[in-house]
């Protein structure tokens, strides 16, 4: 599929995605949300794909967050936008990313605020510049986080610090982001891609099926009871147990030789 706001490419199982309007600092208009969200629909059904980089052109933003110009001059009611948000059909960029049940990254240079920052919190994994800016300044907007900010934030920093991220509106370092957990690793910007690229080929190497039901008990698993959660533990393991792929590990490490993954 052609996309006009964003670039898709994918290189070595790894799918690039690359918000591309830098002239706005890549913010998030409506046709970029819906290339977004096919693109994640891309993502899902093909199996030649096994991690995604989602990242921002050029180098003064991963992203500025919502198109406020175009939300001035779009009419849609509370009730409209709340319904968008919670209908079981998937609009915006952040659910779809969220729903991923690949590994996904967020590669961030610049400026990653607003929803900029709600995208990237709905990456397993995220890798910043040492000087990129991160925050929600959506309260001295008049608005508050509505795309996963006021619940995802504090699940990545605790509720002290995102309380004190989202009512004061001040933006953090990339340095300082990695201090608190909300990103994985922070480097210099021009290492940004390369470290992010650094990290999907380390979960390459290990087998598909391990990789997703992994991600799955992880991110299934906080939300829930510890005897839920060990449970549900227990279901994937066994699971994954009848994987062809389960034999060829303990196989390879035998052999002395790389593991040849089937991903079955």
């Amino acid at each position: 599929m052609a996309f006009e706001t964003i670039l898709f490419e994918v290189r070595n199982q790894i799918a690039w995605v690359t918000m591309n309007r830098p002239e706005s600092m890549n913010a998030i208009n409506r046709l970029m949300a819906r290339e977004l969200v096919e693109a994640c629909r891309e993502i899902e059904d093909d199996a030649g794909i096994r991690v995604a980089i989602f990242t921002g052109a050029g180098e003064r933003a991963f992203s500025a967050g919502m198109d406020l110009k175009e939300r001035a001059e779009t009419s849609f009611s509370p009730i409209e936008r709340r319904n968008q948000k919670l209908s079981p059909t998937i609009h915006t960029q952040s659910r779809a990313i969220g729903a991923l049940t690949k590994p996904t990254i967020a590669a961030i240079r610049g400026y990653c605020v607003g929803g900029g920052l709600e995208m990237a919190l709905a990456c397993d994994l995220r890798v910043a510049a040492e000087d990129a800016k991160l925050g929600l300044a959506e309260v001295r907007r008049g608005l508050i986080p509505g795309a996963g900010g006021t619940q995802r934030l504090p699940r990545a920093v605790g509720v002290s610090k995102a309380l004190e991220i989202c009512l004061t509106g001040d933006n953090v370092s990339g340095a300082d982001a990695e201090r608190l957990g909300l990103v994985n690793k922070a480097v210099p910007a021009a290492e940004v891609n390369q470290a992010a690229e650094d990290l999907a080929n380390r979960i390459l190497k290990g087998a598909p099926m391990s990789v997703a039901f992994i991600k799955e008990a992880i991110k299934k698993g906080v939300e829930l009871p510890l005897e839920e959660g060990l449970r549900l533990e227990a279901d994937l393991s066994a699971m994954v147990a009848t994987t062809e792929d389960s034999k060829e590990g303990p196989r390879a490490f035998a052999e002395k030789r790389a593991p040849v993954w089937k991903g079955k």
